[in-house]
């Protein structure tokens, strides 16, 4: 048992180095070289507990994608009514990506290579489902009641929210010097992580429905 954690301790210290070194320096950049000496392991148990670079680096994408994951899956919003739900589905994307910067930059590279890791790992699909499935409940409760429109889907709704939540961080050094506000202000998070919950509710009430 101890010798079982152990490796579960190694593995997920090399997990969290190689996702530092990779979202920096990119897939064709980083070295295990660099994450052995960064970690209290060698470069040889590295490649015994994941096989090679490739699979190192696939690993960390995999494990990216299910933090954000379980993060949305530790919302309650059974009690909730749909819009408020929404809202607060918004706010919790908006406060992962902004509290984990390596996975933004990791998704980033990964869209550089135009997902060719990504495509290793079809289980990834399944994944994202309670996220989808989440947000479709939502959108049919609130359709049932007659506020939210018909016209709309879960993914389209799950996209909007992860525009926005990306770009802000991704974006953050061009677009501040191009236009002089820094989207990762503090002052301005408060105003951000709102303005975000309002633009989604807006665009899913019926146009015939009362404000919410």
């Amino acid at each position: 048992m101890e010798r079982r954690r152990d490796a579960e301790r190694t593995r997920a210290e090399i997990l969290a180095v190689a996702t530092a070194e990779f979202s920096d320096r990119g897939y064709n950049g980083a070295r295990v070289d660099e994450i052995a000496a960064r970690t209290s392991t060698t470069k040889r148990m590295i490649y015994y507990y994941f096989g090679g670079k490739r699979q190192l680096y696939v690993a960390v994408l995999e494990d990216a994608y299910r933090r954000i994951r379980d993060a949305e899956q530790q919302v309650k919003v059974d009690h909730l009514e749909p819009a408020e739900a929404i809202r607060r589905i918004a706010e919790v994307t908006f406060d992962h990506h902004e509290a984990n910067p390596d996975f933004i930059r990791l998704v980033s590279i990964e869209n550089i290579q135009r997902g060719e890791h990504v495509a290793t790992l079809p289980h990834l699909v399944d994944l994202n489902t309670p996220a989808v499935s989440l947000l479709d409940e939502l959108l049919s409760r609130g359709r049932s009641a007659g506020l939210f429109r018909s016209d709309v889907d879960a993914v389209d709704v799950h996209l909007m929210i992860s525009a926005f939540c990306f770009f802000r961080v991704a974006n953050q050094y061009t677009f501040g010097t191009l236009f002089g506000r820094d989207p990762l202000d503090p002052a301005r998070r408060s105003f951000y992580r709102t303005m975000l919950a309002d633009m989604v509710v807006a665009y899913l009430l019926d146009r015939g429905s009362a404000a919410v």
